[in-house]
């Protein structure tokens, strides 16, 4: 019984871990988006409301982002403009609540050095694969806590079944992230 327990004890020390050891700090992280409105100004907005987890596999070497944004904490310049796209035709907020990202394995070397995040972002319910470019920092991949990992992508807004006022609005909307990582 002894050595069962031994080998048992053993086996668990050896097995590589996969967990949500970092989070997202949900009151100093960010999103934005910007588009450009007839060709003349842009509209932008930025979200309050963003959480998520940063988990981990150093057997694998690899990292996966995870986040959540909640459509309803969009701060825009206008009450107008912030009712527009929280309607249907834009994030459609009543039945879409959240925007949702979940990257592909990243080698952990990316989160300092930067490079390319792959993933697949929803909204409006509708999931396409996107890639984010993430700016390197001086942070060390064992040692995330309290680093900024500032992302930047572009996607077109008619993947994700936004076609509304395509003559005056871009479908080539810009995101931003800057999602600060903390301990759990």
């Amino acid at each position: 019984m002894r050595l069962l327990l031994l080998a048992i004890a053993l086996l668990l020390s050896a097995a590589p871990l996969r967990a949500a050891d970092l989070r997202i700090d949900a009151v100093r992280s960010k999103a934005e988006f910007s588009v450009r409105l007839l060709w003349v100004t842009t509209v932008t907005g930025s979200f309050k409301a963003i959480r998520g987890d940063l988990a981990t596999d150093t057997a694998a070497g690899t990292a996966v982002v995870t986040a959540d944004i909640d459509t309803e904490s969009i701060e825009m310049e206008s009450a107008r403009l912030r009712r527009w796209v929280l309607a249907p035709e834009f994030f459609d907020a009543e039945n879409h609540p959240r925007i949702h990202f979940v990257s592909k394995p990243t080698p952990l070397p990316v989160l300092t050095r930067g490079g390319d995040v792959a993933g697949d972002l929803t909204i409006r319910g509708i999931t396409q694969p996107v890639t984010f470019k993430l700016q390197g920092n001086r942070c060390r991949a064992e040692a995330m806590a309290g680093c900024v990992l500032q992302l930047q992508g572009m996607i077109d807004r008619t993947d994700f079944g936004m076609l509304g006022r395509r003559g005056a609005l871009s479908d080539r909307v810009n995101l931003g992230l800057a999602i600060v990582i903390e301990a759990i």
